[in-house]
C-alpha cells in the first residue's frame, strides 16, 4: 500500500483535492476533522489543564483558545505536544484499517506535513498550491477570519518555495477546479503503478 501525503497551507484548495480522491475510491484521513474530535473528547481535559478556562462543558471553545494563544505564541508547542500524538495515533488505526482492506493507495490529509516531519512518513506529498492573493481572497472569505488572523495562521505554516521543493508533485489550485482535478487524476495514475514502502518501515 502506498501512502500518499496531501498538505498544503490555509486556503490553498488541499480539502477539495482530497474530496476529488475520495470520490476516486481512495480513503484520506482528515487530521483537521480529527483534530475537531478530539477537542470534544479525549484532548479535551488535557487542553484544559494546560491552558485552563479554554473548555466549556467538556469540549475546547475554540474561540477562547484561538484568543488565548494569539497572546501567548509559545502556547502552540504545548499545544501541539498534546494533540499531535493523539492525532498520529489516529492516523495509524486508519492505515492499518486500509492495509487490512487492501487498499492499493491511502491517503494522509495534514496541513503542517511538513512543518512537522511528517513528509518521511509517507511515500510521496502532494503538495495544493495558489498564487498568494487566491489564498487570501478564498480566507477572509470565511466568517470571523480577518486580517491578522491570517497572518498569524500563515505565519505558522512555513514558506511556500520550501513546501513546494519538498514535495513530490504540486498541484496548482489558483487555475480552474477541472484542470487542477485533471492534473490529481494523472499523478493518481502514476501511483497505482508504483509500490509503497512507508507503511511497512513506519507504521506496521
Amino acid at each position: 500500500m502506498l501512502i500518499a501525503g496531501l498538505t498544503g497551507s490555509i486556503g490553498m484548495g488541499k480539502s477539495t483535492l482530497a474530496a476529488h480522491l475520495r470520490e476516486r475510491g481512495i480513503a484520506v484521513f482528515d487530521a483537521d476533522a480529527e483534530v475537531h474530535r478530539l477537542y470534544s473528547g479525549a484532548a479535551a481535559p488535557l487542553i484544559e489543564a494546560a491552558f485552563p478556562g479554554t473548555t466549556t462543558a467538556g469540549e475546547v471553545d475554540r474561540l477562547k483558545l484561538s484568543g488565548l494563544l494569539a497572546n501567548d505564541p509559545a502556547g502552540f508547542g504545548r499545544l501541539e505536544a498534546i494533540v499531535h500524538p493523539l492525532v498520529r495515533q489516529a492516523e495509524r488505526e486508519f492505515l492499518h484499517r486500509e492495509h487490512v482492506k487492501g487498499a492499493n493507495i491511502a491517503g494522509l490529509e495534514i496541513p503542517l506535513l511538513i512543518e512537522t516531519g511528517g513528509e518521511k512518513l509517507v511515500d510521496v506529498v502532494i503538495l495544493a498550491s495558489a498564487a498568494e492573493d487566491v489564498r487570501r481572497a478564498r480566507v477572509l472569505q470565511r466568517p470571523g477570519m480577518t486580517s491578522e488572523k491570517l497572518d498569524l495562521i500563515i505565519a505558522r505554516q512555513g514558506n511556500e518555495a520550501g513546501k513546494r521543493a519538498k514535495a513530490d508533485f504540486v498541484v496548482d489550485t489558483g487555475t480552474n477546479l477541472p484542470e487542477s482535478l485533471a492534473v490529481l487524476d494523472a499523478i493518481v495514475d502514476k501511483l497505482r503503478m508504483r509500490q509503497g514502502t512507508a507503511f511497512a518501515r513506519f507504521w506496521a
